[in-house]
């Protein structure tokens, strides 16, 4: 079997997994004994999973160490939001700023003459927008600060996104972004369940999944090409990678770009699960979150970071919220159990993961990733056709 053919070969297993796992989803949507916290872990989970695997896009193979994926994020929320407000819910939401909003919206206008095609389209629209607005914000500052070496490039993208949260705010921001106050009434994952009569087909699970399920399948096929090899090879050696030819500075930029444009996807997808947008959400902690399950899925691995997502949200989220709350057995009070002390626990996991795991859990391996003949048995095979 030729490669070109092994690698149609997978790309249709990949394919038909992502539609087993739709169907799967779909199931679990419409289930009414299904857990509402495993439906929640599901949807952040793989929101979660979009941005980590952009962020290792950049960290782990590209060798960029950047701390500014909140910022972005945010970046592609308000932009989604702002053009995806109904028209005639403008005046209320924007109260505080005569002539607010923007006067239209995309989803909507594409609705009217579409129906629910045109309602994805223009949501799809708006998604890719998200991340070109992101996209633009990351070139322009990719210009100066691509320059600076590890850790300055980390301080300097992370400045970069407390910057965009305080110009967010702005009061002269405010007809367009609502200054501090929340956006909201925008199109979310609801807007796409379907009423078939009397009943209604919940798709919340199944759109952010689509989604993220499509973005993750483009960064793989990136990381795939000769762009996604020549990253590895800067990664491993800046000086080695330009003896070859490659351009270091625009090899960077590209990495960079692409990393922030699915960046403000997720960030847009993030508004539309939590179907509101506020600039107190995107704060530093959440740059150190999506870095942390990175860490843990494994630096260099699409698959550790997709499992990663899961597993954080899952424990941080759900698993551990019982944590949180007092107990009482007869009259006695179960010490430590208050309120902060899941964080507490879960802090002590993340760190005993990092110690025994320091790799992560997949390390720089994927999933289904063939392990190579052992040069024992090769040797064998080889002294043997002789």
């Amino acid at each position: 079997m030729t490669m070109k053919q092994e690698k149609k070969r997978i790309y249709l297993r990949a394919a038909l997994a992502l539609a087993a796992l739709l169907v799967v989803l779909l199931a679990l949507d419409n289930l009414s004994f299904v857990p509402s916290m495993l439906l929640t872990v599901l949807r952040k989970g793989a929101i979660y999973a979009l941005v980590a695997v952009s962020m290792n896009l950049l960290n782990g193979f590209t060798g960029l160490f950047s701390l500014g994926q909140a910022g972005f994020m945010l970046l592609g929320a308000y932009t989604y939001a702002i053009l995806t407000i109904p028209a005639a819910s403008q005046k209320s939401i924007y109260q505080r700023y005569a002539n607010g909003g923007i006067g239209f919206s995309i989803p909507e206008l594409l609705s009217k003459p579409l129906g629910g095609f045109g309602l994805l389209l223009g949501v799809v629209f708006c998604l890719i927008l998200a991340g070109f607005i992101a996209a633009l914000f990351a070139f322009l500052i990719g210009l100066p600060v691509l320059k600076l070496k590890s850790d300055y490039l980390a301080i300097a993208t992370l400045g970069f996104a407390e910057i965009i949260r305080a110009a967010v705010v702005y009061e002269g921001f405010g007809p367009l972004t609502n200054g501090s106050n929340l956006l909201y009434g925008f199109t979310s994952f609801a807007s796409f369940n379907l009423s078939l009569g009397g009943t209604t087909l919940h798709l919340e699970t199944v759109m952010p999944f689509l989604f993220s399920g499509i973005c993750i399948a483009i960064i793989l096929l990136l990381i795939n090409s000769t762009y996604g090899r020549a990253f590895k090879a800067i990664r491993d050696d800046e000086i080695a990678a330009e003896a070859m030819g490659i351009n270091l500075a625009s090899h960077k930029r590209m990495s960079f770009i692409i990393s922030s444009f699915f960046a403000g996807i997720s960030g847009a997808m993030l508004a539309m699960y939590q179907a509101s947008v506020q600039a107190t959400t995107f704060k530093s902690s959440m740059t150190y979150e999506i870095l942390l399950i990175v860490v843990i899925g494994g630096i260099g691995s699409v698959s550790g970071s997709i499992i990663a997502s899961f597993l954080f949200i899952a424990s941080s989220e759900w698993l551990l919220r019982f944590l949180d709350n007092e107990t009482w057995i007869g009259g006695f009070r179960v010490p430590l159990l208050r309120s902060g002390f899941r964080m507490v626990v879960f802090s002590i996991i993340i760190m005993a993961v990092v110690l025994f795991f320091r790799k992560g859990i997949m390390g720089d391996r994927e999933l289904f990733q063939k392990k190579p003949a052992s040069t024992a048995k090769t040797a064998k095979k080889e002294a043997r056709s002789k």
